[in-house]
């Protein structure tokens, strides 16, 4: 596989922040997650997360927000080298996803499609179809609760999330999914709005990364705030440099969209 084709293929997992195929590091498997006992959120947890709530537009305006569209440009960073990629996205409810994105690599103009439907995933590459296994498809739900979580939060009050605060930030909680792969949110101490959030990833060769995302640039889109300028760093290295150039709450979703 040539550089530029490699680097492509990262583009693709843009949003997967794991490899396909390939479970995030960790044993557990789904069986055994579902035994887990239910979850909860801390008194001094719920204190941060009530205001970061209220802050992106109240609980029954973001409650509403179960589908959400939006478009992006990007860049993206691979071995020094700047790329630009646009996006369209659709999700529902963190087990129904939808994006397809353009990109430039070397020259080399690409197009790619992902797609998640509750149990099943494919993955449209240039001219390539790759079905994702079962591995892939936890990771691919993962990577959508990673990327709507800071857009609408209301989620950490169910029973799939543990939410403490963080003993060394008193801007931040952890959040531990009943996958066991917990993750760190911060927020703004004035504003309370999400300001950052850090996650464990592997990335397309299997190495595993640390991923800090900042937010920022919010804006009044859909009835709610929203950041729309997105920054993220792998192991301190500048990994992507994102604009959110729209974004839509919407009232329901056209099966279609996520069929073969």
């Amino acid at each position: 596989m040539s550089k530029w084709m490699g680097a492509a293929l990262g583009a693709v997992l843009l949003f997967g922040l794991t490899a396909p195929g390939r479970a995030a590091e960790s044993t557990d498997t789904p069986a055994a997650v579902k035994t887990d006992p239910a979850p909860a959120i801390s008194k001094e947890a719920s204190v941060l997360l009530d205001k970061a709530i209220q802050a992106l537009g109240g609980e029954e305006k973001l409650n509403k927000a179960k589908s959400l569209s939006w478009k992006s440009k990007s860049t993206i960073t691979f071995n020094g080298n700047d790329n630009d990629v646009t996006t369209e996205t659709t999700e529902q409810d963190f087990d129904h996803f939808r994006e397809t994105f353009d990109a430039n690599f070397g020259g080399n103009a690409i197009k790619g499609l992902t797609v998640l439907a509750g149990d099943k995933g494919w993955r449209d590459f240039g001219d390539n179809h790759m079905d994702m296994d079962k591995d892939a498809i936890v990771n691919q739900k993962r990577t959508v609760y990673l990327n709507v979580i800071p857009a609408t939060l209301v989620a950490l009050k169910g029973k799939d999330f543990k939410v403490e605060p963080l003993a060394t930030d008193a801007t931040g909680i952890k959040v531990t999914p009943t996958d066991g792969k917990e993750f760190s949110l911060y927020f703004d101490k004035d504003t309370g709005l999400p300001a950052r959030l850090v996650a464990k990833v592997v990335g397309f060769m299997g190495d595993e990364f640390t991923q800090e995302t900042t937010f920022s640039d919010y804006k009044d889109m859909a009835g709610i705030k929203k950041a729309t300028k997105v920054v993220s760093k792998r192991n301190g290295e500048k990994f992507m440099d994102q604009q959110i150039t729209e974004f839509t709450v919407l009232d329901k979703v056209d099966p279609k969209l996520f069929a073969p």
